[in-house]
């Protein structure tokens, strides 16, 4: 197994990210942390082993076990076998299963220590490292949470093969947001040339796309590790219009991956019409997107705009009253604006002017 990265955060703590050769290699390196462990799996992931590992919880899969509930299961397992402030919280899953174990442990005797096995795309290059921990709650997104980094990142592209068609793409979602991120066109231009062996999960492209992936995110946790100066904001492109569109359909009419792809499609047309970027920056970072399976064209009913615009209300970044919206100046070069909601209306319900 590979350490690949080790990422600093707030106070000196760091998370070292491993990247496994093989699935042997993975469990060997699982096996090195003993049994005074509490393991974490959904019911997506419990069945990708034959025996499971006694100290146990096996949650419902998907973002509606994101909640108060599953926190308090984890909690109460953790008692019931005995755990104390040293022990380990692994988790095993995607980003549901990661940023709730993730809180858990944070809060468990006031912190215990935790590995993320981030099992999805989405998880490996969005919520397995940087520290952040969250559930849902009152129909908004990630409300309610904390910064607690993980000790290590075990990561294996062999484990993304279990994945569905859907829930790959989801992934390519934060993916192709990070290549907008970049200070340079490294992981665009890896995206645009190796499309094909992308979509086909060819190991060894895999496994580099999601290594330009985390070295992205990296850059900006490591300049902001609690989002207090505004850098680490950028990594939220597309998603103030992206957990919109997940809260009117109830987190389960459009992935978070997908939501994201499009919620950065919106984040492109508000950074055109502003006179943020020209009509040709506008359609080079638009085609990249189009040129993955992404419903890009997708439009918010008129019918559903006014809880569209309340779902808005509550995002995350609201500051002085006003919702605070990445939008981008080219690659790299994200700046963070309050958007007239005449505007939001507009491109999140009609067609794009430019084509």
């Amino acid at each position: 197994m590979e350490k690949v990265f080790t990422v600093t955060l707030q106070g000196g703590k760091t998370t070292d990210v491993f990247f496994a050769d093989s699935i042997k290699d993975l469990s060997s390196k699982l096996s090195s942390y003993g049994l005074n462990a509490l393991w974490v799996f959904d019911t997506n992931t419990a069945p990708l082993f034959k025996n499971l590992p006694p100290n146990r919880i096996v949650l419902e899969s998907g973002e509606k076990s994101k909640n108060w509930k599953s926190i308090e299961r984890i909690i109460s397992a953790a008692l019931d076998f005995h755990l104390a402030r040293d022990s380990y919280f692994i988790a095993f899953g995607g980003g549901v299963v990661c940023d709730m174990t993730a809180l858990a442990s944070s809060l468990y005797m006031r912190g215990t220590k935790l590995i993320l096995v981030p099992t999805t795309l989405l998880c490996m290059v969005d919520a397995s490292v940087g520290g952040k921990t969250a559930i849902d709650y009152a129909g908004a997104k990630n409300l309610i949470g904390t910064f607690n980094p993980a000790q290590d990142v075990l990561i294996s592209s062999d484990v993304l093969r279990t994945l569905s068609e859907s829930e790959y793409i989801s992934g390519l979602g934060e993916v192709l947001k990070h290549a907008i991120l970049s200070d340079n066109e490294d992981l665009y231009n890896f995206l645009v040339n190796n499309k094909d062996k992308v979509l086909n999960r060819d190991r060894a492209t895999v496994t580099e796309m999601v290594k330009l992936s985390i070295a992205v995110k990296n850059n900006y946790i490591e300049r902001d590790p609690e989002e207090k100066k505004g850098i680490r904001s950028a990594l939220n492109l597309g998603h103030t219009f992206a957990h919109a569109l997940e809260s009117i359909t109830h987190f389960s009419g459009i992935s978070h991956g997908k939501a994201v792809a499009w919620g950065c499609g919106r984040a492109f047309e508000a950074s055109y019409e502003l006179g943020l970027i020209d009509e040709a920056f506008y359609k080079k970072v638009s085609s990249l997107f189009e040129m993955y399976p992404f419903d890009m064209a997708y439009r918010v009913g008129r019918g559903e705009w006014l809880d569209f615009q309340e779902a808005i209300g509550k995002d995350k970044k609201r500051m002085s009253g006003n919702v605070k919206f990445v939008l981008i100046e080219g690659f790299g070069k994200p700046v963070l604006k309050p958007l007239d909601m005449k505007l939001v209306q507009r491109i999140v319900i009609a067609s794009p002017r430019i084509k």
